[in-house]
């Protein structure tokens, strides 16, 4: 055999070992089709092995000599530095879902965040006043008829109310008296007719004091109440009065009562109480009570002095079975003073007086 003979056959065994490598070479690359419309790259270096980008999670291509890579200001992600590369890397872009990446919505974009639909209530008509909620589920005939129901039996209507405020036996040293001190009204929350009483006396012996109020009150303020009307005394000398007055809920919840008293004798008189309630439990209620008895002039019949006439000061502590039942007991003294404790003194009575109580209190 020839040597040019010896040459061809080698090459011949050359190509057909190499035929099944290309051939499973080829079965592992990207398809024909995508190869022959990817555009040929140029040539150059063998590129480096392509960084990781910890904070984005995309791969970063290495600057290559023959074409500096490009920048999306969107995105934030740098483009392929080659064209075969960028054709790539678009079809895998094609199938990344981009809601998934968290980038969040564009500083330009307008869409609006998601969230429930909600229904504007429907514009009011002229003079009815700001758009009310309940009108777009409800409507606003049926919720101007609820309206009007509510202002019905939470407004200005009549109420009847009666207080039993002290009901009470005073124990001392050489008697046992008893008073009562009752008050109620009946009317409206600005104009209603008042009614007051009060009294004592010794057991066994007649009443030393009684005296009744029909007043008609008119509220001043959302806590005070102006009144007006006559008092009768119908116990001792028989005396009417003129009453002009306020009452009401004074600043830190006490309760006052003032009045001012003007007989068809021409003595002027004047009274005023004061109460606070003290909670010590749901039911258990401490009650410091004060009333100071003022005169404007000397009134010999009725043993009163000019000026501060007597004062009476104590404590009772009640415990409510029900609200509008509850026993008490307490301690309260009582001072005759100036000229009252002179015309005191003249009847044999000692001007200064400590009694113990025991009674109840009451309401409906």
């Amino acid at each position: 055999m020839s040597m040019h003979a010896s040459l061809s056959l080698a090459a011949l065994a050359t190509a057909l070992l190499g035929a099944p490598a290309s051939a499973q070479h080829q079965g592992h690359s990207m398809p024909m089709q995508m190869l022959s419309q990817a555009p040929t790259p140029p040539p150059g270096p063998t590129p480096a092995p392509t960084p990781v980008d910890p904070h984005a999670g995309h791969a970063m291509p290495v600057e290559s000599a023959a074409q500096p890579p490009a920048s999306d200001p969107h995105a934030g992600h740098v483009m392929p530095a080659t064209p075969a590369a960028a054709a790539n890397s678009g079809e895998a872009m094609e199938g990344m879902d981009h809601s998934a990446m968290g980038h969040g919505t564009m500083a330009g974009s307008t869409d609006p965040s998601p969230g429930p639909e909600m229904e504007t209530p429907p514009p009011p008509e002229a003079g009815s006043g700001p758009p009310r909620a309940a009108d777009a589920i409800w409507g606003a005939d049926a919720m101007s008829e609820a309206r009007e129901e509510l202002r019905r039996t939470h407004g200005d209507f009549n109420v009847f109310w009666f207080q039993g405020d002290r009901l009470e036996v005073h124990a001392r040293k050489g008697a046992n008296d008893y008073i009562w001190d009752f008050q109620g009204y009946y009317g409206s929350p600005t104009s209603r007719f008042w009614f007051k009483s009060e009294g004592e006396g010794s057991f066994g012996e007649r009443v030393e004091d009684a005296e009744f109020q029909a007043l008609y009150s008119r509220a001043i303020s959302p806590f005070w109440d102006l009144q007006a009307g006559v008092r009768q005394d119908v116990a001792g000398p028989d005396t009417t009065y003129a009453v002009v007055g306020v009452q009401g809920l004074a600043p830190y919840l006490f309760e006052l009562d003032a009045a001012l008293f003007v007989s068809h004798r021409g003595d002027i008189t004047a009274r005023i109480e004061a109460e606070l309630d003290q909670r010590i439990t749901q039911r258990l209620i401490l009650q410091p009570r004060v009333e100071v008895n003022l005169a404007a002039q000397d009134i010999p019949w009725s043993g009163v002095g000019a000026g501060l006439d007597k004062v009476e000061a104590g404590v009772r502590l009640r415990y409510e079975i029900i609200r509008e039942f509850a026993p008490y007991i307490g301690i309260e003294q009582n001072w005759r003073i100036g000229g009252s404790a002179d015309y005191a003194r003249a009847l044999g009575e000692d001007p200064s007086v400590t009694n113990y109580v025991v009674g109840i209190r009451f309401w409906f």
